[in-house]
């Protein structure tokens, strides 16, 4: 039986909270933030007894002040009572002043310890509080030298499973028909209306981009081939960069008038290609939702 996991996400305000939660969330950990130290146990319990939860990140940071100072006892006892029951991760994200007081500026927030003393006082009393919980933490991070996507890619590589790092990045490839409106979450449109319609042959007009005949006629064009391969190719070189660049998600789009016909077989040809490489999901919005007298 696999361990449940718990990973208490703590450290220095703006050194990176917010953006490893995030990261969490999208490696499908239950998560929860700003919760009293003093509550923790009581919530882990709740939360583990639930057996579709197996992770868990929990921020708790200094902005509840008048519960953290409690943290490192709790978390003390946690660990003591721990019969190795769960895996208890302490992870601590740490910045140098300088840094952190540039991402204060440039976010023109204040921190919550600065009082009417400035930012760099702020810090100077965080680090006091927090000095005992830094040294009871299993995982350290500085991230002075990070930028959002390079964490997000840390926690990924530290605290994701295997599958996890291998679909961190997914496409979805969909199909959708003009006349029902752009789908709103598309990163990429690709339009296929320039194509021949299948449409307007009466024995293909019912069937779709799945059916052989449809398929049999969308492909035996030139036109239709040059441009499915250009696709192809440019799709296979874009991926790659976009991963890189730290995107979770890519959709791409192709639609026809009515997202029934040539749409629906360019999306799975492409979605069968990708898939060979890529974790790749196939979506075709429109594809039984033609009404009646209207053309494709």
């Amino acid at each position: 039986m696999v361990k449940k996991e718990l990973v208490i996400v703590t450290g220095m305000s703006g050194a990176g909270k917010t953006v490893s939660m995030k990261a969490f969330e999208d490696l499908g950990y239950f998560t929860a933030q700003n919760l009293p130290a003093n509550l923790l146990p009581q919530v882990w319990q709740m939360i583990s007894s639930e057996p579709n939860i197996e992770r868990a990140a929990i921020m708790i940071d200094t902005r509840s002040r008048q519960f953290f100072e409690d943290l490192d006892e709790e978390l003390f006892g946690m660990a003591q009572n721990n019969h190795d029951d769960y895996n208890l991760r302490i992870l601590f994200l740490d910045a140098d002043d300088k840094e952190l007081v540039a991402r204060y500026k440039e976010t023109r927030r204040q921190h919550p310890l600065a009082e009417q003393q400035g930012t760099l006082y702020g810090l100077e009393q965080e680090r006091i509080l927090m000095a005992d919980l830094k040294n009871m933490a299993t995982d350290y991070v500085d991230t002075s030298q990070m930028d959002a996507k390079e964490l997000r890619q840390y926690i990924i590589n530290h605290f994701g499973s295997e599958h996890d790092r291998q679909s961190s990045f997914s496409v979805q490839v969909m199909s959708f028909g003009f006349k029902y409106g752009l789908p709103t979450d598309a990163d990429i449109v690709e339009d296929v209306r320039f194509l021949k319609n299948p449409y307007y042959q009466p024995e293909l007009r019912e069937q779709t981009g799945l059916d052989q005949p449809v398929w049999d006629y969308v492909w035996d064009n030139a036109d239709a081939e040059k441009m499915y391969q250009m696709d192809l190719e440019r799709y296979r070189w874009l991926l790659p960069k976009y991963k890189a660049e730290g995107k979770a998600t890519l959709t791409i789009a192709y639609g026809c008038t009515g997202g029934q016909h040539r749409s629906v077989a360019f999306a799975h040809r492409l979605a069968q290609d990708l898939g060979k490489d890529w974790v790749v999901n196939e979506n075709h919005r429109d594809r039984t939702r033609r009404k009646a007298g209207y053309a494709q």
